[in-house]
């Protein structure tokens, strides 16, 4: 029996992203972790928890975070504050982070995928940490640390745990990835470490309804096909502890990509093992109904919007739909590619071609070029010669002579090959024809054989 038959998925995502403000959160600091020319350049007594280093909250960064709340249907607290979280690891210098517990900016979210509505429990505010550096120097093992990302804002989106799948949290992921970077709040680096995936995992009975008794989470994840992974292992192995009879341990594990397998960290810490407080040297926010209305009005039209529109009035595939609009993701590229979509559609052009142009990068939509540019190369692109339909015959009939194996199979049933002798054809023809012509020319010869 498959573990599916007898146990449902629980899985929560918590995901980070640092905001691309030009300031850090609570100082004047540069915020420019990965671009600094040397570690610890971008620092002051604030970001590096000397003491009387008052911190002074970014209000960009506030406005960013309220932002991604409106874009995904969260509430928003008019009455929020920042706290304390106490740790204490070397790459927080201060002994504690300045998070958000009980009050976040924003709460009661969700973000649609194809499988489901993933619920957003809270999207909050916090600082990065430092990083630490693992390096072995005159063949002694030490740790460095770079203080540059230390301070720099950070937001946490904290999902509902009713993922029910690997595959639905990497979607998710992507697809959160796509918003933040189309609101132009962040970059999403996830190779530098700019954005970064936490996932929480069990397993409980089909048919229960509480929480499990016990959640894993895997943490620092910086692929969503790793997260992916992780999950999938998780699910597998903790299925086997419960059919042997044992609770899964809460803890923290890691991923390892090489062996693909998670492995223990430490214990799985609480709440109130943070001994969290308020922020005394922050007062609360109150934000008032007006401003969040204008902040709402600020909001382009975002790509699950989008991507219903041109699934209505163009009638394209929504996959190719969602595909282009992952590399067009900002307002500007996105009004100059609807004018260009505009202007297709009154020539009578086709738009599946063009959509599949701009996703195999053979045409770029660009700010710098006017839309009849971009159709003009389309055109070019596409434009066609005539051929001689007893020339045309002639080639194909010499293609399929010499390609009997492939006559064999189609006539066997297997259709794929005529992509193959499609493509033999267009070689021995000097002309740039419409490739549809040679596939019903050769569908005809095929099938009266």
């Amino acid at each position: 029996m498959k573990w599916q038959d007898k146990y449902t998925p629980v899985i929560g995502l918590e995901v980070h992203a640092e905001l691309k403000t030009d300031s850090k959160m609570f100082c004047g600091c540069v915020n420019d972790p990965f671009g600094a020319e040397k570690p610890n350049s971008y620092t002051c007594p604030v970001c590096l928890g000397m003491p009387g280093g008052l911190p002074v909250p970014n209000k960009k960064a506030i406005e960013w975070t309220l932002k991604i709340g409106l874009a995904t249907d969260c509430q928003i607290n008019n009455f929020s504050k920042f706290d304390r979280k106490h740790y204490f690891y070397p790459d927080l210098a201060k002994g504690y982070q300045i998070s958000q517990h009980d009050l976040p900016f924003c709460y009661n979210g969700h973000l649609s995928t194809s499988e489901g509505i993933v619920d957003i429990t809270r999207i909050h505010l916090e600082e990065d940490t430092g990083k630490l550096l693992h390096k072995t120097i005159q063949d002694k093992k030490i740790t460095l640390i770079d203080f540059n990302r230390s301070g720099v804002p950070l937001v946490e989106i904290v999902t509902e745990p009713n993922i029910t799948s690997g595959a639905q949290a990497k979607e998710f992921g992507k697809k959160l990835r796509q918003l933040l970077r189309f609101l132009e709040v962040a970059d999403c680096d996830m190779e530098q470490g700019g954005m970064r995936l936490e996932a929480n995992i069990s397993l409980r009975k089909i048919g229960e309804t509480d929480l499990p008794p016990y959640k894993v989470e895997v943490k620092n994840i910086n692929s969503f096909r790793f997260m992916e992974q992780a999950i999938d292992f998780e699910l597998e192995r903790q299925a086997t502890l419960l059919e042997a009879g044992q609770v899964p341990t809460q803890e923290t594990r890691g991923w390892d990509s090489v062996k693909n397998k998670t492995f223990a960290q430490r214990s799985k810490e609480e709440a109130e093992d943070y001994r969290y407080f308020p922020e005394p040297d922050i007062p609360p926010f109150t934000f008032e109904k007006s401003y969040l209305e204008k902040l709402r009005e600020t909001l382009p039209k975002l790509p699950e919007a989008q991507a219903e529109k041109w699934q209505a009035e163009l009638d394209l595939p929504l996959d190719l739909i969602n595909r282009v609009l992952i590399i067009h993701n900002s307002q500007v590229k996105l009004d100059r590619l609807n004018e260009i979509l505009a202007e297709l559609k009154s020539q009578d052009l086709n738009l599946i071609n063009f959509f599949n142009d701009l996703v195999n990068k053979k045409i770029k939509v660009s700010i710098q070029k006017d839309a009849k540019q971009t159709i003009l190369e389309f055109r070019k692109l596409h434009d066609t010669e005539t051929i001689d339909q007893t020339e045309l015959n002639n080639i194909m009939q010499t293609v399929l002579k010499n390609n009997q194996d492939a006559v064999i199979k189609y006539q066997a049933g297997q259709t794929q090959v005529m992509g193959f002798l499609i493509g033999q054809v267009m070689k021995n023809i000097n002309k740039k024809i419409d490739p549809k012509i040679v596939r019903q020319t050769l569908q005809t010869a095929l099938e009266a054989d």
